[in-house]
């Protein structure tokens, strides 16, 4: 059974910056590019996001944006510290936007409560980024 994970986008300002972010942080990873994001914590549920969940990215309050899981390992860093990496697709695929308050690490997210994906004639293009944002913080978005 699917299921996803919610995380939040720290430093992200705006689905253009995590665009930039996902093309200038791509790995090779098993013969395909992958872009790997870190965590203390290895999910519990790893089979489950695998077999076809996403992550959903909240960017500055607002579920936006997702990319499809594509494997998990465990890495070291220079001080011997392990994390979990978790990689993914990436391409994002935009979302249709949901308020979401702050919290911390990640959180996992039933497929019958995911926002749906940006269909034709909705995009997010339609509007500069900054219109987008202040119509989100008034909860019109």
């Amino acid at each position: 059974m699917t299921i996803h994970l919610l995380r939040l986008a720290v430093g992200a300002e705006s689905l253009q910056s995590m665009r930039d972010w996902r093309r200038d942080h791509q790995i090779t990873w098993q013969g395909r590019a992958v872009v790997p994001t870190y965590t203390k914590r290895a999910p519990t549920r790893a089979a489950e996001l695998l077999d076809g969940g996403c992550i959903y990215w909240v960017v500055k309050g607002f579920v936006q944006c997702r990319q499809r899981f594509v494997g998990f390992d465990m890495v070291r860093d220079v001080d011997g510290t392990e994390y979990c990496r978790m990689l993914m697709d990436p391409e994002l695929t935009e979302t249709v936007s949901m308020p979401k308050r702050p919290f911390q690490g990640w959180r996992y997210l039933k497929p019958e409560d995911a926002p749906a994906d940006l269909g034709a004639g909705q995009g997010g293009d339609a509007l500069p980024e900054h219109l987008l944002a202040e119509l989100r913080a008034l909860g019109l978005a």
